[in-house]
């Protein structure tokens, strides 16, 4: 007698046979199961090899992420705080516009020190100097541009010059003698025309109809860079600063090694004297004002003892090698004169002289 799993008793050939083809059924389902679970068991170490292959994926995407990438080189900020000597790591700073030497009068030139080998070594050789300069002129160019983009009427004169002193000490990286500020800011208004500067307390306020010519100065290593622009927020001032600017650029045209002083003065006469200006519906000629003068730079020293005529006559000392020119052109309406309100305008730049090249530093808006 045979039991199933059921404990139902099987009997006779037919119910022996119906009892052996429940068990190979139940073989086949045994066999089956055991199959389906390799495979499963097969599957699941495949996925965890998967799993290990995206960890590790995953893991060097966070190494890539983690690596620094390089920075590039600085940029000035806005408004400007980052000191040009960080700007410009290498320590070679931008050059200013470079102009050919004029001809003289007696038909001389001194063009030739351009090509002459000898003189590019000797420029050369003055390089850190003129590194120097560059320097304190890109600080003083970024400082005029941040300066033209607020100056408005309604603003104290104390609240410019410690506007702007305040980021060009930043830009230069003020540093005790070694680099600084070279003069207190001037910011003359009107009939005063050059060298005032607001003390504690100063209530003067810049107004609409003011011309007023911001004056100031940096250096590194005492080479100074004096420079200044001029701010007219009425129109009919336009033509006025236009003849102002011709006039000053004239002037350095003309300058240069063995060029004569008085020669300067009156080529800028020339171009000044040639602008007329228009105010209230009345012209009127523009003239230079002929007890103002430019002068020569040393170094720590703002007024070092030749002086830039910028009118016809005067001396007749010629410029020198390493001789550096600061260069002023006052410009006056008669109008004014008459009524003894006298209105000036004023453009100034810094010239150095050197072996190999006219070089004019500290150009531009």
């Amino acid at each position: 007698m045979l039991w199933n799993s059921d404990s139902e008793m099987c009997s006779s050939e037919g119910g022996q046979n119906e009892c052996e083809k429940e068990s190979a059924g139940v073989d086949d389902v045994t066999k089956q199961l055991e199959k389906q679970l390799i495979e499963d068991k097969e599957k699941e170490e495949e996925g965890e090899e998967e799993g290990d292959g995206e960890s590790e994926s995953a893991a060097a995407k966070k190494t890539k992420k983690k690596k620094k990438k390089k920075k590039g080189p600085k940029v000035q900020t806005d408004p400007p705080s980052i000191p040009i000597c960080d700007l410009f790591p290498s320590g070679i700073f931008l050059k200013g516009q470079e102009c050919e030497y004029p001809p003289l009068q007696d038909g001389r030139t001194s063009a030739w020190r351009m090509t002459s080998e000898e003189k590019k070594v000797l420029n050369q050789a003055s390089e850190e100097i003129w590194s120097d300069f560059r320097q304190a002129a890109e600080a003083h160019r970024q400082v005029r541009k941040y300066v033209r983009s607020w100056l408005k009427p309604g603003m104290t004169m104390i609240e410019i010059c410690e506007r702007l002193e305040d980021c060009s000490r930043k830009l230069i990286k003020e540093d005790g003698l070694n680099a600084g500020l070279a003069f207190p800011t001037g910011c003359s208004l009107n009939n005063c025309a050059a060298h005032y500067t607001p003390n504690a307390g100063d209530p003067t306020v810049l107004q609409y109809d003011d011309v007023c010519k911001i004056d100031f100065g940096t250096h590194i290593n005492g080479h100074i860079i004096d420079c200044a622009f001029t701010v007219a927020f009425n129109p009919k001032y336009d033509k006025l600063i236009e003849a102002v600017k011709d006039a000053t650029n004239t002037g350095i045209k003309n300058a240069g090694i063995d060029v004569r002083l008085c020669d300067i003065g009156e080529s800028i006469q020339e171009v000044m004297e040639s602008y007329e200006v228009e105010i209230d519906g009345k012209t009127y000629q523009v003239k230079p004002i002929r007890n103002l003068n430019g002068h020569s730079i040393g170094q720590y020293r703002i007024h070092a003892g030749k002086t830039v005529p910028i009118v016809k006559g005067g001396e007749a000392t010629r410029m020198e090698v390493k001789f550096l020119k600061f260069h002023s052109s006052f410009n006056v309406s008669a109008y004014h004169i008459k009524l003894k309100y006298v209105l000036f305008g004023l453009s100034l730049t810094v010239t150095p002289i050197t072996e190999g090249y006219f070089r004019q530093m500290g150009l531009g808006t």
